[in-house]
């Protein structure tokens, strides 16, 4: 075989590798871009299962409770564009059940950690830490605000890959004062090519 049919022979090879090599590489961005999905959408969903809880213990009064409470909005606020990328953040009080709770950040909820009696529970999205002014960043951080063991608040970063918290209550025709919906969305991204928008519906349970 003389050198040009090895040319030739190269040549033929390559034009039939060539989309098998292209149909392999898609297949891996693919996989790739599949795996980065269900991993975004894994903490969005362990984020709404947190949000969720502390809106559903929004208001809740211990039966044994004789304190008065006088502020019918205090249970939960929610403030618009307050955060990272005009995100919202939602902040929830509630007294301490007889069970045992927890705190967004996996602590049981005692009367070290209260303040005046009520638990104080909160979620905003924040710039992520560490990271210098014009860096191009993978979205931003959930923050969880909650009481330490002396009652002050503290941060605790839940989670990166955040682009944008909204959250909005449901108006609902039927008018139940023990009860309100709200309509939390959260954008997750990769900083590059994904951008999920997944949303989620709670209603709150122990209003007075």
């Amino acid at each position: 075989m003389n050198l040009l049919e090895c040319l030739i022979a190269i040549a033929l090879s390559m034009l039939l590798l060539n989309p098998l090599l292209k149909t392999s590489a898609d297949l891996v961005a693919k996989q790739i871009e599949y795996e980065k999905r269900q991993l975004l959408t894994s903490e969005a969903e362990r984020a709404f299962e947190l949000i969720g809880r502390a809106i559903r213990m929004a208001g809740y009064r211990n039966i044994n409770s004789t304190q008065r409470r006088k502020q019918k909005n205090q249970w939960i606020q929610v403030q618009k564009k307050s955060g990272f990328r005009v995100s919202d953040s939602v902040m929830i009080q509630h007294e301490i059940s007889d069970e045992i709770d927890f705190d967004c950040i996996g602590n049981a909820l005692t009367k070290e950690r209260a303040k005046s009696g009520l638990v104080h529970q909160g979620f905003f999205v924040d710039r992520q830490a560490g990271i210098a002014k014009g860096t191009k960043v993978n979205g931003g951080s959930l923050i969880c605000q909650s009481l330490d063991r002396q009652g002050r608040l503290q941060n605790s970063t839940l989670m990166n890959g955040v682009n944008h918290l909204a959250i909005e209550e449901i108006v609902s025709s039927a008018k139940s004062p023990t009860q309100k919906l709200y309509q939390v969305r959260l954008q997750m991204t990769d900083g590059a090519l994904l951008n999920l928008d997944l949303a989620r519906t709670f209603g709150t349970r122990n209003l007075p």
